[in-house]
Formats: structure tokens, C-alpha cells, sequence
């Protein structure tokens, strides 16, 4: 809202005749003479500026500004009479504290009346007319705020984010429109005007960036920034005596920034990874889940793996994913996974299982209170741990097949896939049939499924279970699934494993029938010439069973 014309004059006189006062006042002054020169030098930007805020329509910001400036203004010229006498009245301790704060905050002045003026906020009118659209209401007020994050006293500022935080908290697209405006480049220099002495205003702008993070479409923004942010969220974290949900927010901020591998990169080698473990043995619950989620980004990174072992970061993971909340046991796995990637790492992999990690998976997977958990990070564990024979039998020998099988039904592609994998994996290491045959039926309705990356799980799956003679048995007789093999020969699902499946199956008569006369025998010279193993043999079983007469003369 536009002040009062002959309001904002008045103000404007004001500042105009205390200007001149101080000025003329200031060659008088004997005491502090350094300090006063350099308040000389503020004035001599604050003339200009009030002479071009004169000339610019009223505005609500120019008069704030302008009525703060006199004030301060007749305080300095009050102090300046003072230091006329080499010894003050009031004491010369007392005298230059009271002008080191008036120098400062004529400073501060001076730095706000060139960015209202650079900004062009006091050319475009911030409050639209009532006509105006919901949406440009909205973008006015937003930047109107902004700007007032960037201007004033450390109260103003409060309050400032205080409405952008009644702003935000509704609708996403509020936080869009916002930050189309500038919002993050505003908060970064808001945070370095808050990183020395003023907690209140970084707790609250940190709150604004986890936000601003919630929504992937504005984390790009955040990115552009990541450099100044990661540092001010870090020292966050650092301070023994932060607040909690500043820790767990400022978390989450870098949860979302740790996702691009050069951020991560930034994050796990400027010492923050000690200060994230540390949150995740001390830190309240919430900043626990959201430390160990920024850990789970790190732990992807294959140049920080090293880095998070030599932390012991290992134990700690164990710990929250024993007592620690659904999100932080969900992160926690999530970490264990991403450390155990890799053939590499056997012994990671053995520490692990040493820790009882085994345990609080099963913990993980059967609570009943916890239905909304994600049993693809435990799955995909599951998998980095069974890359030898050894670790496989103890999974085996745990009664994670039967989960894992149950997982298969997931209404969540990911969680089926990675469930499709786990069962190919443990396959191979499987000394009896130990229930996979429950698993065929499941998989075989997957080389329906829409997404080409779960059709080639399930291929790859039934060509490992086709060791198993009643996994064959049960090939045999899915003649629709016979069938769905042949058509992904056609697709871009590897070949390889689709012929080892109808090899498996091609003994039986009624299959090697149904795979002519569904066009298999037709495609075998094209597999042959691209050297698909298997594709040679499967084409002389077909063919000799022509030759017995299996299948009617022309």
C-alpha cells in the first residue's frame, strides 16, 4: 500500500535537513575523529539516494526507510553534539559505543537505499489494482517481501519471513510464484546477514529453504545457489546449541541439493558427513530420518563410500535402523544399500551382516505398524549381500525367499523389479527348490507388465530358475507365457535369456509345437546371426522336431 504523498514528504524533509545538520555538524566534533569521517563518508551516499527516492512516487518501502533514516539521523546528530567536548559527557566508553551503533546502522541505511533503488521496487507499484488477477496479487505480495527480507532492522526481517512463511505454507504454486521472484538469491544473503549473531532469523530462513526444497520443480533454484547454501545449512548443523527442527530442516534442505553428485561431492568432503552421524546418534527423531536421508545420497556416490567407513558410519546406520523412525530406518537401509553396491566390498558386506543388520530388516519388514514402509531399499540390501554363496545361504537360511516372493505382488514397479532381481540372485545359490516355484507364476505374469525394465527382470529371473525341474515343469505349462517369451523376441529385452527359458521347455513336444506355430522358428536365423548363445541349439530342437513328424506336412 503507497503512503500518504504529503506523509512521505514530510519524512523526506526530514532527512533532507538532518542530512544537512549532521554535515555541517561534523567538522565541529574533537573526539573520535576516525569514526567520524567514515560516518561522513555514509552520508555522502545517503544524499544522493534520498534526493532520487524524492523523485520516484510514494511508496511504502521508501517511507519506511525514509522515516528509520531520520530517526537514526537525529540520533547521530545528538551523539555529534556530544563529541564536541574531547571528553564527552556521558563517558567516552559509552559516547563510542552509542557511534559505533549509529555508523552502523547509517550503513546499513545507506546499502538498503541502494538496493530498493537497484532493485526497481520503487518504480513497479508492489500492490496490484484490485482488478488484478489472484496470481499477480500474490506475485506482488511475494515481492514485496522479499524485498523486505533484504532491508531493515533484524525485526522487520522477522517479520518478514514470517509472512513469506504464511505465504508458502498454502498452495505449491504459491512457492513457485515465489521463487520466481527471487526468493533464493534473497535467502542466501539474508543467511549471510544472519550467520554471525542473529539465530532467530537463520532458523526461520532455513525453514524457508526446506520449502522451497519440497517441491522438485524449484530445486534447481536451489542449486544455482548450492555453494553459499551448503555452508550455511552445514554451520546449522555444527552449532551444539542449534534448535532441532532447524537441524532436521536444514537436513532436508540438503537432502534435496545432495541428489546432483557434485553437491554431494561438496557436502562429503567439507567435514559435514562427522556432523550428519553425530545427528543420527543424537539428533531428535525427525532431524535423525532427515540426517540419515542426506547420508543416503552420500553413501551413492561411489568417490564418498570410502569416506562414510572410515567415519565407522556403518555402526550408526545399524543403530537407526534398529530404534530409529519409519523414515530414518527406511534412510538407514537406503545408506547400508548404497555402501554395499559392487563386488568389491566383501568385506563392508560381512561387517553388515556381523552388525545383526539381518535381524532388523526382518524387524523392518514384519512390523505391523508400519504399512506405508518402502521394501525396495531392504530388497536391494538383500541383493548387494547375496553376491557370494555364503552371505546368500544365511539370507536363504533366514526366510527373506518367501518375503521377498510376497513382495512380488507389490502395487509399486520399483519394489516388483528389484523383488524380480532379488529372486534371480538367490536363485542361483539355492540348494533345493525352497519355494521359488511360488515365485513362477508371479514372474511370468510380469512379461506382461507395461515397463520394459520389469519384463527384463522377469526374463532374467525365469531363465535362473529354470535350474529347477518343477520351474520347468510349471514353464511347460503356461502356454500363455510361452507365448509372451516369443513376442519379446521382438523387443528390446535381452535375447539371451528369453532362448535359455524356451530351451529349458523346448524337451517337451507340445512347446517346441506351440513355438513354431507362434513364428519362433521364423525369427532363429536372425538370433543366430547376432551370435545369441543358445539361439543354434534351439533351432536344431525345432527343427528335429519337424523332421519326427511332430508337426503336419504341406
Amino acid at each position: 500500500m503507497k503512503p500518504p504523498e504529503n506523509h512521505q514528504s514530510q519524512h523526506l524533509e526530514e532527512c533532507r535537513h538532518l542530512l544537512s545538520s549532521l554535515s555541517e555538524s561534523i567538522p565541529a566534533v574533537r573526539s573520535f575523529l576516525g569514526r567520524w569521517a567514515a560516518v561522513s563518508a555514509t552520508l555522502g551516499r545517503l544524499r544522493p539516494a534520498v534526493d532520487e527516492i524524492a523523485g520516484l512516487p510514494a511508496n511504502e518501502l521508501s517511507d519506511d526507510l525514509l522515516c528509520f533514516l531520520s530517526q537514526t539521523l537525529a540520533l547521530t546528530l545528538s551523539i555529534s553534539n556530544q563529541c564536541r567536548n574531547p571528553d564527552p559527557p556521558a563517558g567516552r566508553l559509552q559516547t563510542q559505543s552509542e557511534l559505533a551503533a549509529a555508523a552502523a546502522s547509517l550503513d546499513h541505511l545507506a546499502a538498503d537505499a541502494d538496493f530498493l533503488l537497484r532493485s526497481g521496487a520503487l518504480l513497479d507499484p508492489l500492490s496490484p489494482p484490485s482488478s488484478s488477477s489472484r496470481r499477480e496479487t500474490l506475485r506482488a505480495e511475494a515481492q514485496s517481501v522479499i524485498i523486505r527480507l533484504q532491508i531493515g532492522t533484524v525485526a522487520s526481517r522477522i517479520s518478514a519471513l514470517d509472512s513469506l512463511m504464511s505465504i508458502l505454507n498454502g498452495d505449491d504454486k504459491n512457492v513457485i510464484i515465489a521463487a520466481a521472484q527471487g526468493l533464493v538469491p534473497a535467502l542466501v544473503r539474508l543467511l549471510d546477514f544472519a550467520s554471525l549473531s542473529h539465530p532467530e532469523v537463520r532458523e526461520k530462513a532455513v525453514a524457508v529453504i526446506a520449502r522451497v526444497s519440497s517441491l522438485e520443480s524449484c530445486r534447481h533454484l536451489l542449486a544455482s545457489e548450492a555453494a553459499f547454501l551448503v555452508s550455511h545449512l552445514s554451520r546449522v548443523l555444527i552449532e551444539p546449541d542449534g534448535v532441532g527442527s532447524t537441524k532436521e530442516k536444514a537436513c532436508f534442505a540438503l537432502q534435496a541439493l545432495t541428489i546432483q553428485k557434485d553437491i554431494a561431492m561438496t557436502v562429503g568432503t567439507n567435514g559435514t558427513i562427522s556432523i550428519l552421524l553425530e545427528t543420527c546418534r543424537s539428533g531428535t527423531p525427525p532431524a535423525q530420518a532427515a540426517a540419515a536421508g542426506v547420508l543416503k545420497n552420500l553413501a551413492a556416490v561411489l568417490e564418498l563410500r570410502e569416506k562414510l567407513i572410515e567415519e565407522n558410519a556403518v555402526p550408526v546406520f545399524v543403530r537407526v535402523l534398529q530404534s530409529g523412525t519409519i523414515q530414518a530406518r527406511e534412510n538407514s537401509i537406503f545408506c547400508l544399500s548404497n555402501l554395499t553396491t559392487g563386488e568389491d566390498n566383501q568385506t563392508i558386506k560381512l561387517a553388515i551382516l556381523q552388525q545383526g543388520v539381518l535381524d532388523c530388516i526382518r524387524d523392518y519388514w514384519d512390523s505391523p505398524a508400519h504399512d506405508n514402509r518402502d521394501l525396495r531399499p531392504a530388497i536391494s540390501l538383500l541383493r548387494n549381500l547375496s553376491s557370494s554363496s555364503v552371505f546368500s545361504e544365511i539370507i536363504l537360511s533366514s526366510g527373506f525367499l518367501p518375503r521377498i516372493i510376497r513382495a512380488l505382488d507389490s502395487s509399486s514397479a520399483g519394489t516388483r523389479i528389484e523383488s524380480i532381481r532379488a529372486v534371480s540372485d538367490l536363485t542361483l545359490f539355492c540348494t533345493n527348490k525352497e519355494g521359488v516355484e511360488y515365485a513362477m507364476p508371479k514372474i511370468v505374469r510380469m512379461l506382461e507388465a507395461k515397463g520394459a525394465e520389469e519384463k527384463e527382470a522377469a526374463v532374467k529371473a525365469l531363465a535362473s530358475m529354470m535350474t529347477f525341474s518343477v520351474c520347468r515343469r510349471l514353464m511347460r505349462k503356461d502356454e500363455k507365457g510361452i507365448l509372451n517369451l516369443i513376442l519379446l523376441l521382438n523387443s528390446s529385452v535381452e535375447k539371451k535369456h528369453i532362448v535359455t527359458v524356451l530351451l529349458a521347455v523346448a524337451q517337451s513336444r507340445r512347446c517346441r509345437k506351440l513355438m513354431v506355430t507362434s513364428g519362433a522358428r521364423g525369427l532363429l536365423p536372425w538370433l543366430e546371426s547376432m551370435e545369441v548363445e543358445g539361439a543354434k541349439k534351439l533351432s536344431e530342437l525345432l527343427a528335429k522336431g519337424k523332421l519326427l513328424g511332430v508337426f503336419p506336412r504341406n
